[in-house]
């Protein structure tokens, strides 16, 4: 009865991270895999949850404060007027908001860029939808962006590009001179735009999140994705939201209720005391986070892994292995998991081959990322369970 499954459906297949995730588990190994925190997310929205679910906000909702606050802070932050009953939609979550956007644009044979090394997910969505993923290689090691790669990349069938910033893998934030010239790309060959911001307010240092429709003419192209999860530490609640011109935006609204009607009543309450969080709680959160990121730097650079790229965003690292190691990105990670009880994911699963490329060039396989999104516990677990690893 295999045959019965769609063309799409057969192409998605158990990846060798799969594999190591269940060498993990077997193991007992610590994870800084996956990119969700295992410290307790902030008690005023926990309690606002709870008090929610007792009020029996428990069934088919939306609810329209969202979408006024989101619309607030839109100004406030990136000086856009967004029309909060016409121009948003609340989602399941990022990824469900980047889904409906890919299936609210996006026709058969439309090809839509992408950077990498990038996030899985995107292509998934792209290829559902119909559309044909080209990608547009980052260089390393501080992941730049080249203005004739972008350039070259566009046919007369490039539909949208999406971008992440902060990035994931790499931690980088996308600079202002590059956003600048995705953004006249994008204006001068009427391109439209997806931007992934889940982690909008987790930047460091110096660095700052600007989103790509603050650039002039790019307001009207572009849909805004983005959601609670990593902001306040609630990655399974699942509310995200799509921010777009309106008729975009009915478009994914209406496809978004299609497939799963309402995003969780009770955590859509609890969205409404998250985004009134004051200025404070995300000062604390970028503080707290750049000490977890430069602690595990600092462990892994004792270890031996090259770290020539200090991330500028987000909860991961993204490190090379030493020029002398014989081993690929899935050898060592399988090597920590058995000798060490700490996994993380090899890099070969963020890059992709290229319409034009027959295969990715070496340093594919010579990465590899680790979430600092953990307690200070777990991170001192890890630590020790590292020291006498030497590659």
């Amino acid at each position: 009865m295999e045959e019965k499954l769609s063309a799409v459906a057969k192409t998605f297949k158990p990846s060798p991270i799969q594999e190591l995730s269940h060498l993990a588990q077997r193991c007992n190994a610590i994870n800084l895999a996956e990119g969700y925190p295992d410290f307790p997310a902030p008690s005023h929205i926990k309690t606002s949850a709870i008090s929610a679910i007792s009020s029996d906000f428990n069934q088919y909702r939306h609810v329209q404060g969202i979408c006024d606050l989101l619309a607030k802070k839109l100004k406030e932050i990136h000086g856009l007027d967004v029309n909060p009953l016409t121009d948003i939609a609340i989602c399941c979550g990022q990824s469900e908001a980047f889904a409906a956007s890919a299936f609210a644009i996006i026709d058969k044979g439309d090809e839509v860029i992408l950077f990498d090394p990038c996030y899985e997910t995107y292509e998934g969505c792209i290829a559902l939808a119909g559309g044909v993923p080209v990608y547009v290689p980052l260089d390393p090691p501080h992941w730049t962006l080249n203005p004739d790669k972008l350039k070259k990349s566009f046919t007369e069938r490039t539909k949208a590009i999406v971008l992440n910033s902060p990035h994931n893998p790499t931690g980088k934030v996308f600079a202002k001179d590059e956003l600048e010239v995705i953004a006249a790309e994008c204006c001068t060959r009427n391109c439209l735009a997806i931007t992934d911001e889940v982690y909008e307010h987790i930047t460091y240092g110096e660095n700052k999140h600007t989103s790509l429709a603050s650039f002039p003419g790019m307001q009207e192209r572009t849909i805004i994705t983005s959601s609670l999860s990593k902001t306040f530490s609630v990655t399974g609640w699942r509310i995200g939201w799509a921010i777009a011109p309106t008729f975009i935006a009915s478009a994914i609204r209406n496809i978004h209720i299609r497939i799963t009607d309402s995003a969780p009543a009770p955590f859509q309450e609890a969205a409404l005391t998250a985004l009134r969080s004051p200025p404070n709680y995300f000062e604390s959160l970028r503080t707290d986070y750049e000490s977890k990121r430069d602690y595990i730097l600092k462990l892994l650079a004792e270890i031996g892994f090259k770290i020539e790229f200090k991330p500028q965003g987000s909860l991961f690292l993204f490190v090379e292995l030493p020029d002398n190691c014989p081993l690929s990105d899935v050898e060592c990670v399988k090597q920590l998991i058995e000798q060490a009880g700490v996994v993380a994911v090899p890099g070969c699963g963020f890059f992709h081959t290229n319409l034009y490329l027959e295969k990715n060039p070496r340093f594919c396989n010579r990465y590899i990322r680790f979430a600092f999104c953990k307690s200070d516990s777990t991170l001192a677990s890890a630590a020790q369970k590292l020291s006498s690893v030497k590659l």
